[in-house]
């Protein structure tokens, strides 16, 4: 886990005395690895009480066509690139502005799968 609080050093390299020691809600959460697969979701409490649907698995994305202006809801094959990370397309990790592979040809991804339980893309020539 990250600790996502405040340095301990100024710009200068100085030391910062902390007057509060560190707390739960200043811990950050393991990234979220979204693959391609059976359709697995999960819903995680953030600060408020409000909730993030992460997805952790799916199989479809919601494709949007600029020319025709429709959008439909396609099956994914694979990815194909991501300027995110190269490993990731080894591993069919999809991130937002990753390039995956459709039944409609190629699209990239808009959303962040992590964050929002969905995957929301534009078709690109």
């Amino acid at each position: 886990m990250l600790w996502q609080g405040r340095s301990v050093r100024l710009p200068t390299g100085g030391r910062i005395r902390l007057t509060l020691v560190k707390r739960r809600t200043e811990i950050g959460s393991a990234p979220t690895d979204s693959h391609i697969g059976k359709e697995r979701r999960s819903v995680v409490r953030t600060t408020g009480g409000n909730r993030k649907v992460r997805t952790m698995r799916t199989e479809y994305a919601n494709v949007a066509d600029p020319r025709s202006g429709t959008v439909r809801k396609v099956r994914i094959e694979t990815v194909d690139a991501n300027v995110a990370n190269p490993n990731y397309v080894r591993r069919n990790l999809l991130t937002k502005g990753a390039i995956i592979r459709t039944e409609l040809g190629k699209a990239r991804i808009m959303s962040r799968p992590g964050q929002e339980g969905v995957i929301n893309a534009v078709l690109v020539e």
